[in-house]
């Protein structure tokens, strides 16, 4: 009986010495490596802009949503200067009918060297 309140003893004095300072210390390098392992996939100025806004509700990388798919968009249109400020103010002054009847909604509030940035990502994605 004296070994059984000796163990659990023991086992109560371990179980304490996990302290919630050492468990907040934890979830902070958690939350830190996670930030800093998703910065490290989103290099790309033009994707970190275009994960702030709202393009993701229309468009997706590889598959089609409500507007085309990034790499559709990239198939389509080769990485010339000239298609590169066309889909830029696309961006900001909305559109329709290329892709079908859907309207993109005008984004007028966003940079020109922005959009610019955006769609240079975009028509990275050409495989």
């Amino acid at each position: 009986m004296k070994k059984t309140f000796l163990i659990l003893g023991a086992v109560v004095i371990f179980m304490a010495s996990f302290s919630k300072a050492d468990l907040a210390k934890e979830k902070t390098v958690l939350a830190t490596a996670t930030t800093t392992n998703h910065a490290a996939f989103q290099s790309n100025p033009g994707e970190k802009l275009i994960n702030k806004s709202d393009c993701l509700g229309c468009h997706n990388k590889t598959n089609k949503i409500i507007g085309p798919a990034y790499v559709d968009i990239a198939k389509k249109y080769p990485a010339t200067e000239k298609n590169i400020n066309m889909l830029a103010d696309k961006i900001i002054k909305g559109g329709t009918g290329v892709w079908g009847n859907m309207p993109m909604t005008a984004h007028a509030t966003l940079k020109k060297d922005d959009a610019k940035l955006m769609v240079k990502y975009i028509l990275s994605l050409k495989k």
